[in-house]
């Protein structure tokens, strides 16, 4: 049993019941069309053979119509025609109310009473020669419930397919299908240290979405190509200990975090496995709003981080970005960057001229370093790998549409040699497990597909003309805005000076902090990128401000003494490793103080926790305070931290009267201790005679 696909085909009565009059028995069925429920569980054999195969067709019904219902038949309907193409197959699965012309006579169940509240199984057998089948192709069927001698007309409906390849078959085509999964999530920390959410728990849990991922990477195929976000992996890894929340809250580590990891690793060993760039970055809005040089520096944290945490290196030359739309400008950038495969959505490169058979899904695309091989994923074999049973999309009724899909492409007149076919389903897809590696069996299977890796794909020379990458406005205004990332160009500047100052260019860990902020997952929620911006931003300020200028306060002044003299300028390092800068000093009134013009600003080391001081020679006209501005700057000249001004306090004393006071204290001087001495002198005569003069008595 697929374990947790939402097996149910729930069809409305607003989109089954036809525009006809209403009676009160007509009434009486729409009430009850509402809420019942039809489940088509089984389909087997999936792919008939013969024409006496019994086709074995089982489900359930269920009643929650709040009433009994009396009276009912499970039914098969068909059509002796076998599809045309791959449109009209859409039009039936897609139109509720399509009615096929024939309703078996021999394949049915009738049920007198089924009570509110339950559920009811049904299995009814059919034959390919019983439902007019006689040549390869794909033949569409509909199972219905119906009340019995009344209106018939459906309380419930599913449409599916069935295709039928007999031993008459003519050699078919094996086209080549190429499977591309994704394990991308939006991130889930601001700066390193703090987690913007837990969220990343629940999805580690038994039944979570990350965790269905590592189930079904346990189980694909080896030829399965995954693409991997490192920075997903990065948030997991830092789970595996204590971690704090961003309201201050800690949590204690993640017991799932470790193993989720090596599951995924162990899993993933001689797979395809491509890395999306660090982050997963919003690539159009980078090009679009002045961040270019960060999409090289994604694409290389992608390739440091994918290699530390598979223990491999990992290739990060194809690209599958947010939507999978590109303009020209962002397509460049990654071609700066060596990518030079990109997975797009097909509407981003249309033909010239509408296609009425399936196109190889290989094209090539110009670019500013040279040809890019485009990959456009087929999306209706793509969307089958995705359960929605609101749209009708369960288990069976997927497996047997992607079962005709692909034959049906594989019948395409016109073609002169297999395809390539890819398929690809949204990129943070919420899988399940058992259903896709089902299905990635089943079509291992079929007679016409040969299993590929994506980077085997190889473009044609002669291709289908296209007309170039179409970005459109609407596509422009989903990207994360101008408004959006202009705290973040900020952010990205300060990083940047962080990792300057230090003297060995050590990264001060900010950078992937950054790049987090640029991912895509933000154009839908705006306001938790705009706090992992803020957070980041607190913490790049308080790393830059453990590098002072001590004695910065305004009741601090510098004294020079004299209009020239050399003022000590101290710088403090707060950091834990060294750093190197240059200090900067610039005088706000040349008119009271002027900076010798034989300062040259030199680089300065200053070891960690530690103490630099450079003495800059000035000179003054008057006495009094005067300002000056000091900037810090890196090694290679760039202004770090805000610009500081400090009061110098002049006394007016020339060189020369300092001189003078100098030699006139020291006169001074001597003419006290002279006067001392001789005072002492006289005092001891006076003293020996008195003593006399007491031995006499």
């Amino acid at each position: 049993m697929i374990g947790k696909a939402a097996l149910l085909t729930v069809l409305s009565a607003a989109l089954l019941a036809p525009v006809v009059a209403t009676t009160p028995g007509t009434a009486a069925a729409m009430t009850a069309k509402q809420e019942l429920t039809l489940t088509v569980k089984s389909i087997t054999p999936e792919l008939p053979t013969k024409p006496t195969d019994q086709v074995k067709l089982s489900g359930t019904f269920r009643n929650g119509t709040g009433t009994p219902l009396t009276g009912v038949r499970v039914r098969v309907r068909y059509g002796f025609q076998r599809m045309t193409d791959r449109a009209a197959m859409k039009a039936f699965a897609e139109d509720q109310a399509a009615q096929l012309p024939q309703a078996s006579d021999s394949s049915f169940m009738d049920f007198p009473l089924v009570n509110n509240g339950t559920s009811t199984d049904w299995t009814l057998t059919v034959t390919p020669i019983q439902l007019g089948m006689n040549t390869f192709g794909v033949y569409p069927i509909t199972v219905e419930v119906v009340p019995v001698a009344a209106s018939w007309q459906p309380l419930a409906k599913a449409h599916t397919f069935i295709t039928y390849m007999p031993p008459t078959t003519p050699k078919l085509p094996r086209n080549r299908l190429s499977v591309a999964l994704p394990v991308v999530d939006a991130p889930h920390r601001s700066d390193d240290a703090t987690f913007v959410d837990d969220k990343l728990a629940a999805a580690l849990k038994p039944g979570g979405r990350l965790a269905d991922l590592a189930a079904l990477a346990k189980t694909a195929p080896k030829n399965v190509t995954w693409f991997v976000e490192p920075g997903l992996l990065d948030d997991v890894q830092a789970m595996t200990k204590g971690y704090t929340l961003r309201n201050g809250k800690k949590q204690p580590a993640d017991p799932a975090a470790a193993p989720w990891l090596d599951s995924l690793r162990t899993s993933l060993t001689g797979a395809p496995v491509v890395a999306v760039p660090y982050g997963d970055p919003d690539v159009a809005a980078m090009a679009h709003h002045g961040l270019d040089s960060g999409v090289n520096t994604a694409i290389a944290a992608a390739d440091v981080a994918a290699a530390r945490h598979f223990k491999r290196d990992i290739p990060t030359a194809t690209n599958w970005p947010v939507a999978g739309k590109l303009d020209d400008d962002a397509l460049d950038l990654l071609s700066v960057g060596k990518v030079g495969t990109v997975l797009l959505n097909p509407a981003n490169v249309p033909t010239q001229t509408p296609a009425t058979t399936t196109l190889d899904a290989a094209t090539t695309l110009d670019s500013v370093s040279g040809p890019v091989t485009a990959l456009l994923p087929d999306e209706e074999l793509s969307r089958m790998f995705e359960l929605d049973s609101a749209a009708g999309r369960t288990a069976v009724l997927n497996k047997q549409r992607f079962i005709a899909e692909t034959a049906m492409i594989a019948a395409e007149r016109g073609q002169v040699r297999p395809r390539n076919l890819v398929v690809a389903p949204s990129r943070r897809w919420d899988p399940d497990p058992a259903f896709v590696s089902a299905l990635l069996k089943t079509a291992a299977r079929l007679p016409w597909l040969a299993s590929a890796e994506l980077g085997s794909i190889k473009a044609a020379k002669v291709q289908t003309p296209r007309t170039g990458l179409v970005y459109t406005e609407q596509d422009r205004k989903e990207e994360l805005s101008e408004k959006y990332l202009e705290p973040v160009k900020e952010a990205a500047a300060e990083a940047d000076l962080a990792t300057r100052i230090t003297t060995d260019k050590r990264s001060a860990g900010f950078e992937n902090a950054v790049l987090r902020l640029t991912s895509s997952a933000w154009r839908n929620s705006t306001r938790a990128g705009r706090a992992a911006t803020k957070q980041v931003v607190t913490a790049l300020n308080t790393r830059l401000g453990l590098i002072t200028i001590s004695g910065a306060s305004r009741d601090q002044p510098r004294t020079l003494a004299g209009v020239d003299g050399q003022v000590p300028i101290s710088v403090r390092n707060g950091l834990s490793t060294s750093v190197t800068l240059m200090v900067e000093v610039s005088s706000n009134n040349r008119e009271l103080l002027q900076i010798d013009p034989k300062y040259v600003k030199k680089r300065m080391t200053i070891g960690k926790g530690e103490i630099g001081t450079v003495q800059v020679p000035m000179t003054v006209k008057t006495s009094g305070d005067a300002t000056i501005t000091v900037q810090l700057e890196t090694a290679d000249g760039l202004p770090y931290g805000d610009p500081v001004k400090l009061t110098i306090r002049t006394t007016g004393y020339t060189g020369i009267a300092l001189v003078i006071v100098g030699g006139a204290l020291s006169v001074m001087l001597a003419a006290v201790v002279t006067r001392i001495l001789r005072r002492r002198s006289q005092k001891r005569p006076a003293r020996a005679a008195q003593a006399r003069e007491s031995e006499k008595v």
